[in-house]
């Protein structure tokens, strides 16, 4: 049916409007020193995993401590409703 419309193109062709028809590519803007930024990215990533590892250590010590008062109230309920007078 494509092949039967009055205007001589495609549907696609229609829609698929390109003034460049040369297929676009993408240069290649690295510069051959690459290495010094290299470095940069990996001491970035060394010091947010530093600031990582400290906020989980926190939130470890937290977690351990916020357990340890919850058990302790358990225990304290337990006893309290199991003391004999």
């Amino acid at each position: 049916m494509e092949g039967n419309n009055s205007y001589g193109t495609s549907w696609a062709d229609q829609w698929d409007y390109n003034p460049d028809p040369a297929p676009q590519t993408k240069k290649n803007n690295r510069s051959s020193g690459g290495g010094s930024s290299t470095a940069k990215y990996k001491q970035k990533v060394g010091e947010g995993l530093e600031k990582t590892k400290a906020v989980a250590s926190t939130g470890l010590k937290k977690v351990k401590e916020g357990t340890s008062v919850g058990f302790h109230w358990i225990k304290d309920k337990y006893q309290k409703t199991t003391q004999k007078h």
